[in-house]
């Protein structure tokens, strides 16, 4: 009887929980609020600061030039990262581990 009448009073929602009219609505927590509006402040930095740049387009303007990225360049990279990496490997030489013995018994 009780646990009858504790679940008859109040309003639940119908069906799923969170969605439709009659549905249950989150509170918002002060702990939200607060990264919600450090979230807004660090996007307004970020907007301010590229609405203001530190150098002009005149001042930017081939700042990296000194830097020869030629083809020469990428060639050398990938020598140095198939140096580590992308050593050439024979068959012979994966199966090297098998032959015990040169002679056929």
């Amino acid at each position: 009887m009780r646990l009858t009448a504790f679940l008859a009073f109040g309003k639940k929602p119908i069906g799923f929980k969170y969605r439709g009219k009659n549905r249950v609505v989150k509170e918002i927590k002060p702990y939200e609020l607060k990264a919600l509006r450090k979230d807004y402040e660090r996007t307004e930095m970020n907007m301010m600061w590229l609405r203001h740049p530190y150098l002009t387009v005149e001042q930017s303007y081939g700042h990296m030039s000194h830097f020869n990225r030629t083809k020469e360049f990428f060639i050398e990279c990938a020598r140095l990262r198939n140096e580590k990496f992308a050593k050439h490997v024979t068959i012979a030489e994966r199966l090297e581990h098998l032959k015990v013995s040169e002679k056929w018994d």
